[in-house]
């Protein structure tokens, strides 16, 4: 998402190299992020550093942004119109997975759906999936597409979901789970507020500090403690707190990967490295314990 604002080209390229060199593929970009450019310097990457054929390309539409305005558009010709471009700014084929970016509830379902069947159907697109969605909207596309043989399955919904931000558990989960499709989750360190940089101040060199960010909000007693726990649990094992926040997150069912937006080199090296951790039993569930969301009736009901 940083590409193209904040991330140059050449850390970029550094940022793909060592994601493919340790063995990472999917890469997730939208046709919004810095006004197509993130997706122009992919595209760039990929005719020159990594091979398309090694990588598992996702990018997002519905979103259109100008100036500092931000526009929702799902309608089906607004949607192959953006796909159109993020093809033509990666210079691709096709996509592996196209997500709608978010809700739009002035436009029907089954009309944003079509423009996902067509996607599918023309061969511009593998595999479909939504992002934003909450429970009941992901329960309607996926039922809908599944109505009539021929449309294309709703494979993967990609939300927010952190140790900080677990409200997707109440009903957007349990209605993937049942549906068979799975979760990509975004901002999985809290904006980086799981990695403690945060807890003495807002470092000058964070994203916090260039977009002026409010983390008011990760400053009440209850967020507090989580990065507390998460930075007890980092000391007893000997590793950093970034290392238990992906590693409590990519245990959570339906999660397929956690998606991290590194906007430096180093960010990236750290989130790789904790793949190599795995968290004992106890410090899982204590940290289940001091994140739990509150999830009463109808959720409760199961």
């Amino acid at each position: 998402m940083t590409w193209g604002n904040g991330t140059d080209p050449d850390e970029a390229a550094a940022i793909l190299v060592a994601f493919h060199d340790a063995g990472g593929t999917l890469v997730d970009t939208a046709v919004s992020y810095s006004d197509g450019i993130s997706e122009r310097i992919l595209g760039a990457l990929i005719a020159d550093v990594v091979p398309r054929s090694e990588l598992v390309i996702a990018s997002k539409a519905g979103i259109t942004r100008i100036g500092d305005e931000r526009f929702v558009d799902t309608s089906r010709g607004a949607l192959l119109r953006r796909l159109d471009e993020s093809l033509s700014n990666l210079g691709v084929d096709y996509l592996d997975l196209w997500q709608v970016h978010t809700v739009d509830s002035d436009v029907p379902a089954d009309e944003t759906l079509s423009a996902l069947d067509h996607a599918v159907s023309s061969g511009k697109v593998r595999y479909v999936g939504v992002s934003n969605y909450p429970g009941w909207r992901t329960a309607q596309a996926a039922t809908w597409q599944r109505a009539v043989p021929g449309r294309a399955a709703v494979i993967s919904n990609q939300v927010r979901y952190s140790l900080l931000d677990r409200g997707v558990e109440r009903e957007v989960i349990p209605a993937c789970a049942e549906l068979g499709i799975g979760i990509l989750p975004f901002s999985p360190l809290g904006g980086g507020v799981l990695t403690g940089k945060y807890r003495n101040g807002v470092p000058a060199d964070s994203r916090g500090a260039a977009e002026g960010r409010n983390l008011t909000s990760y400053s009440e007693p209850r967020s507090v403690g989580i990065v507390e726990a998460v930075a007890t649990a980092a000391d007893g094992l000997a590793t950093a707190p970034i290392n238990v926040a992906l590693a409590w997150l990519r245990n959570r069912p339906g999660v397929v990967a956690p998606i991290v937006g590194a906007r430096t080199l180093g960010q990236l090296t750290a989130a790789v490295q904790s793949l190599s951790v795995e968290l004992p039993l106890e410090i899982q569930l204590a940290l289940d314990d001091v994140s739990a969301p509150f999830i009463g009736y109808p959720e409760d009901r199961g």
